[in-house]
């Protein structure tokens, strides 16, 4: 039997989150949007051609991150319930981390002549990245008595930021400095740093995989394992709606969540096509955003632990709604790094939180913890696609980004009404559960 809070094993989940924590940074959000937009566009400097289609590029990236977290909300809730009857998380969670190294790795070949196929790798990427978050955001509450799920959730938050910071740094004097490596190619150096993001993943994530438990399932599957999949969704969705504050808990960060994504995805070409920031500012910029993310999963925690997660999150939405706002005036360099800088305070704080909070409203003793993780997943990843996707029509009908930063700001609206609505029923219930 699997004992709580061990020490060895909370290292070795949280070091899953320093491992994946590069293609966060590197991939999505600095290096690669960078290079895509210098690479793969045709006369316009804007335009690139997809498949016969002329289009701007924030557009073609907005899509290609649509697409990649809508192929993950469709297959993940199977995976996630085979792999919670058949034991195996850490198998999927393998899998999936594989995949995404491997399209990491393969970004190194991305050159004018085939950014249609290294859109694709991208895409895949990002399906393995995702893919193996769902199984390893399930491990949480096995691994952890619930008073520790703040703590534990923010640490590993902390690493993955911490981590990915070590490899922008060696990535980002690479790109600036390639005279101090002899390289003279100026496509060499970022696609390097997709190289070392491929071998930076799979390589530290085998210290997660070497040391953290397989879960043993004790349910008995009966028949196929793709039927008991989709009845244990079935169940645990019937157990969604006699749990109320779970459900529309669910609804709020559907909400918050499609802003946070679309703002964590897209900022850099925010920087690069409306105030046409230099790409050594940019990915400078994004380093401290990382260093102050460390400080911000830890504020929120304690925020949490003085007022309650519900009201945590709230502060951090109401900031946030503050950023969408600023970004819409936003004119200067110096007033994007400031928003920036309050980017990173509440993006490691919102995302640690909302995964603790999620772990601690989950039915006490459930054996599913994979099966309910997936509609955590699902939420995240359904929210992403239309976040994106919603950023990427109003670019292309109004040529512009910062409408697109209003739409996101009344998402972020709308969670707020949410999540003030569960304080509300906590106290018209009183049943107040230890947030």
């Amino acid at each position: 039997m699997l004992i709580k809070n061990d020490p060895k094993v909370i290292r070795a989940w949280c070091f899953y989150d320093w491992a994946n924590s590069v293609h966060a940074l590197v991939i999505v959000t600095a290096i690669f949007p960078i290079y895509f937009g210098a690479t793969a566009v045709t006369k316009d400097p804007d335009l690139v051609n997809f498949w016969g289609f002329e289009l701007q590029n924030s557009v073609v990236f907005s899509y290609a991150v649509s697409a990649a977290f809508l192929i993950i909300a469709l297959t993940s809730p199977l995976f996630s319930a085979i792999a919670d009857y058949s034991g195996r998380k850490k198998l999927f969670m393998k899998f999936f981390c594989y995949l995404g190294a491997i399209n990491c790795a393969l970004l190194f070949f991305f050159t004018k002549e085939n950014y249609i196929s290294s859109t694709f790798y991208f895409i895949f990427s990002l399906v393995g990245w995702a893919g193996s978050i769902v199984f390893y955001n399930s491990f949480l509450p096995e691994i952890v008595t619930e008073d520790r799920y703040d703590a534990v959730s923010a640490r590993g938050f902390s690493m993955g930021y911490v981590g990915s910071v070590i490899l922008l740094i060696f990535n980002l004097t690479m790109v600036l400095k390639p005279e101090w490596y002899g390289i003279t190619d100026d496509s060499l150096p970022p696609r390097i740093a997709f190289l070392s993001v491929g071998s930076w993943w799979a390589g530290f994530a085998q210290y997660t995989f070497a040391n953290l438990p397989e879960i043993a399932s004790e349910k008995k599957a009966e028949g196929n394992w793709l039927f008991n999949g989709f009845r244990q969704l079935k169940h645990v969705m019937g157990q969604l709606q006699n749990m109320p504050i779970l459900k529309r808990f669910l609804m709020a960060y559907f909400c918050y969540n499609m802003g946070v994504q679309t703002v964590m995805y897209l900022a850099t070409l925010f920087g690069d096509k409306e105030l046409h920031l230099d790409s050594g500012s940019l990915i400078a910029v994004l380093l401290v955003i990382q260093l102050v993310a460390i400080l911000g999963a830890w504020l929120f925690a304690k925020c949490s632990a003085k007022l309650g997660n519900f009201k945590a999150l709230i502060i951090a939405v109401v900031i946030w709604i503050g950023i969408c706002l600023g970004a819409f005036f936003v004119q200067t360099g110096s007033q994007f790094y400031v928003l920036a800088f309050i980017v990173g305070l509440v993006m490691g704080g919102i995302q640690a939180l909302s995964r603790s909070t999620y772990a601690k409203l989950l039915p006490v003793n459930t054996n599913d913890t994979a099966s309910f993780f997936s509609f955590y997943d699902v939420c995240d990843k359904i929210s992403t696609v239309i976040g994106t996707f919603a950023f990427g029509v109003v670019i292309q009908l109004t040529g512009s980004m910062r409408y697109s930063v209003l739409v996101i700001a009344a998402v972020f609206v709308v969670g707020l009404i949410v999540l003030m609505r569960i304080i509300t029923l906590q106290k018209q219930k009183k049943a107040f559960i230890s947030l």
